[in-house]
């Protein structure tokens, strides 16, 4: 049981890669105990395709949501992700994972995560590095992620850690609110710079960069960013090549979060220590973000 884990997938529209992750999957050296996908309201053969698989493997499950008409990130990806995680909570695991449907996994990818954490009894959620491929070479999918901040194209959570911080929020932003709140209450987090994950659409790609940065603002007023981090932020990805209108979406999102009737977090002890880290790398202190 130690060893044992179970992977949910809430997927839309991914017909166009989710057969390599599938295959990525089933290869691995340390398989999981169940394998549940969530197709949610694709249009596109997503969900025929994974029907195919779970045909094939016993371990593979595939739940289907009526679509809504529209790809929801944040909110819509948490909702599908716990229709996921009910079908597999009650079996013997000790480890989940929150995984995409357009990525490619090393093949002893999870074995490779389980080392880490039998290395590291604090160590409550870890994935690999995130990587994407242009014209033919990998890099790495956002640089300037905090070292911290566990990607969530790939990442496995340590069952206690999961009940400690109650799983993910139903919220824009999980992803990094499951990180905070975990550091928050001594867990270590950690991406694995040697182990790579490829990512077959890159962060963003689905909604443009405007989307993408509205959608971030949205989910950084949601978890309670202090307001002079953010500005300072995105003033800081303003004057820097590329990532315009991505700063200009993202402050626009966040005053936007005011006035948005939307999920917040609503943990005050988890958005009073979010805003004293901010403020102390403002300051030049020691934090998270080292």
């Amino acid at each position: 049981m130690e060893r044992d884990y179970f992977i949910v997938s809430a997927v839309r529209n991914e017909a166009e890669f989710l057969e390599q992750t599938l295959q990525s999957v089933i290869s691995q050296t340390l398989l999981p105990i169940k394998w549940v996908i969530v197709d949610d309201g694709s249009t596109d053969g997503t969900g025929l395709l994974a029907k195919r698989f779970s045909e094939r493997y016993s371990w593979i499950e595939v739940v289907a949501r009526p679509d809504r008409g529209f790809r929801q990130a944040g909110v819509g990806v948490a909702e599908a992700f716990y229709d996921g995680f009910s079908r597999g909570r009650l079996l013997p695991w000790n480890y989940v994972v929150k995984l995409d449907g357009d990525v490619l996994l090393p093949r002893s990818y999870f074995e490779q995560l389980m080392a880490e954490f039998e290395k590291d009894p604090r160590l409550g959620i870890c994935s690999g590095a995130i990587y994407k491929l242009e014209n033919g070479i990998l890099t790495l999918d956002s640089p300037n992620d905090p070292e911290f901040h566990v990607r969530g194209a790939a990442k496995m959570y340590r069952r206690t850690c999961w009940e400690a911080i109650g799983g993910i929020p139903r919220v824009t932003g999980f992803d990094c609110v499951d990180n905070l709140k975990a550091r928050m209450l001594g867990w270590e987090t950690r991406c694995i710079s040697s182990l790579k994950v490829i990512h077959l659409r890159p962060t963003g790609q689905a909604n443009g960069p405007w989307r993408n940065g509205l959608k971030d603002g949205l989910g950084a007023n949601a978890i309670g960013y202090h307001p002079i981090f953010l500005v300072l932020k995105c003033l800081r990805r303003f004057v820097r090549r590329g990532t315009r209108i991505n700063a200009l979406g993202q402050l626009c999102g966040f005053v936007m979060g005011y006035f948005a009737d939307m999920p917040r977090v609503q943990d005050r002890a988890l958005i009073r220590y979010v805003r004293r880290q901010q403020l102390n790398r403002l300051l030049g202190r020691k934090t998270i973000w080292r």
